[in-house]
């Protein structure tokens, strides 16, 4: 038996330049952190002729065309695994909630089997493109790269994407007072609304095919901001770090009717009147979880507790996906 893991991510920058509408045109670029949260992947010989999948269902199917989950078939089916295996898939965060749970399952359930095929010399760079490729090419998902890239490389790291596909990868050179600020000034808070992200990306998506000018407008300055914040954060300026999330926000928003509610609006708004200097939803919009860079962390808390919100704390993940017991 083997155990792998991948972490979720918060998007910091930049965050929808990795589409290949917008790249394959323009280029693409985001910074993304990888976080202490991760999805799990088990991976055991079964003793008899059958894929047995546990995750939030269970499935036991004596070929690949019955297995009903998406990425479990695509993956089993791409690498050539026969009926005699055991995947158990457990995450600390529940799926749909933008902290990048499909590319970290799609990554260590990936890395799990190279493990168990004693492939250990498989780069995070192949390995984030494998998971791409299940998720974007095999199963057309209308995603980007973002995901599967932090879930390979962990850190918080900057991602350029050229316009034939092609993804350099660079860790970001944070001073460490300003790493100290992140840790101790970045906050978020479940706002209990989960949703897909496939529908607002697809609706970018759609948008940029067709070179909409407002979508395009919109994704060159959330590409321009990705790269002010990137220098914020090595340049020791965390304030204005806090500054460009609340920009980058406000253009975020504008992408689409169904990014934010009014709910996530009185809440953005009371968050900013209890001491966040900028903040936005994490991953695709409409729900999920809210982050915020406060300089008074206890008057923020003190606030969106008493809205009803529960705080996720976490750490920032520096190994990326790993093979934790083998």
């Amino acid at each position: 038996m083997l155990i792998s893991r991948a972490p979720l991510r918060i998007s910091l920058g930049g965050g929808g330049t990795d589409l290949a509408s917008y790249y394959e045109k323009f280029g693409g670029f985001f910074i993304s952190a990888a976080i202490d949260k991760y999805v799990y992947i088990t991976v055991h010989q079964s003793w008899n002729d059958k894929y047995i999948l546990k995750y939030s269902h269970f499935e036991s199917a004596a070929t690949i065309e019955e297995i009903n989950h998406p990425i479990f078939k695509a993956v089993l089916e791409k690498m050539r695994f026969k009926p005699n295996i055991e995947l158990v898939s457990i995450a600390d965060i529940p799926a749909g909630t933008g902290l990048g749970s499909s590319g970290s399952f799609t990554t260590a359930l990936l890395k799990a089997l190279h493990a168990h095929r004693r492939n250990l010399l498989l780069s995070p760079h192949e390995l984030a493109e494998q998971a791409c490729e299940i998720e974007i090419d095999i199963l057309k998902e209308p995603i980007g790269k973002q995901d599967q890239y932090i879930a390979s490389y962990g850190g918080i790291t900057n991602f350029w994407i050229e316009k034939d596909g092609r993804v350099k990868a660079r860790p970001a050179r944070i001073p460490q007072r300003t790493m100290y600020a992140l840790e101790d000034n970045l906050a978020m808070f479940f706002t209990g609304y989960s949703r897909s992200a496939s529908d607002l990306l697809r609706e970018q998506n759609d948008k940029s095919k067709v070179a909409d000018s407002e979508m395009i407008e919109n994704l060159h300055f959330v590409k321009d901001i990705g790269y002010r914040i990137k220098d914020a954060l090595e340049q020791d300026k965390p304030d204005v770090f806090g500054e460009l999330m609340h920009e980058h926000w406000l253009a975020k928003k504008k992408r689409s009717k169904n990014m934010s509610n009014l709910r996530i609006d009185e809440l953005y708004e009371g968050a900013r009147k209890h001491g966040a200097i900028g903040g936005k939803l994490i991953g695709a919009g409409g729900g999920g979880f809210l982050l915020f860079y406060t300089e008074n962390k206890r008057k923020l808390r003190d606030f969106m507790t008493s809205e009803g919100l529960t705080e996720l704390r976490f750490n920032f993940d520096f190994e990326g996906a790993k093979i934790m017991v083998w």
